[in-house]
């Protein structure tokens, strides 16, 4: 057995094969670099081109804060209308008549541009008004609730603009019943509207929510 016996050769062709083969992966790889070097270099300039906007967004928004804190602060009150308005529920402070019912001035009503005055809500600025009255009462024999208008231009006469009537037909057990009103009207500067009742003994007052009046510019 020859122990110096040497390998046979690679045919130069085959050699040539490889080479052939290895040239087109090589370049593969180098275009797949530049592809992904590019979209990293674009996420660069993304990243700059939105970050000074982000930044602008953020102080305007903060600006923004800053200044309805500020108005928050002076006003003492986080919301503030931008048209006239009133809520007022019912409370043991409110005195009523017979007829016309009262409204508490300890429970921090929201009046704006609005006042209240002898049991009614004075309209400070002319315009179109949704005005509601919410009741709960005590239903045996006949209930009405109205919503009146007290206005210069009727020489100081009442006009009903809302009215409600319920009918019991016993007369010996009372019935909890609500009632409720609403609807829009166009009051002038001036005009005083206010809640009119059959009775204002048949008046619930289990919480000052149950008993509201109240009117809002639209």
């Amino acid at each position: 057995m020859d122990t110096h016996a040497t390998h046979t050769p690679v045919p130069h062709r085959l050699t040539q094969v490889r080479q052939s083969v290895c040239v087109p992966q090589n370049l593969l790889f180098i275009l797949v670099s530049v592809a992904l070097f590019g979209i990293v270099i674009e996420a660069c300039f993304i990243y700059r081109l939105y970050k000074p906007e982000s930044v602008s967004g953020s102080a305007t928004f903060s600006k923004i804060i800053a200044e309805r804190d500020v108005i928050s602060t002076k006003s003492n009150d986080p919301f503030i209308p931008t048209k006239p308005v009133a809520h007022l529920t019912d409370g043991q402070d409110a005195v009523s008549t017979q007829e016309i019912l009262a409204w508490s001035t300890v429970a921090d009503p929201l009046l704006y541009q609005m006042d209240y005055k002898d049991r009614s809500l004075v309209i400070q600025k002319a315009g179109y008004y949704y005005i509601y009255s919410k009741l709960f009462f005590s239903d045996n024999g006949t209930f009405h609730h109205l919503v009146n208008q007290k206005s210069e231009k009727f020489a100081g006469k009442s006009l009903n603009l809302l009215q409600s009537r319920k009918y019991s037909e016993s007369l010996k057990f009372s019935i909890k019943s609500n009632s409720y009103l609403g609807g829009v009207f166009y009051l002038d500067k001036g005009d005083a509207i206010f809640v009119e009742v059959s009775n204002t003994t048949k008046i619930m007052r289990n919480k000052p929510t149950e008993n509201v009046f109240g009117a809002f510019m639209i």
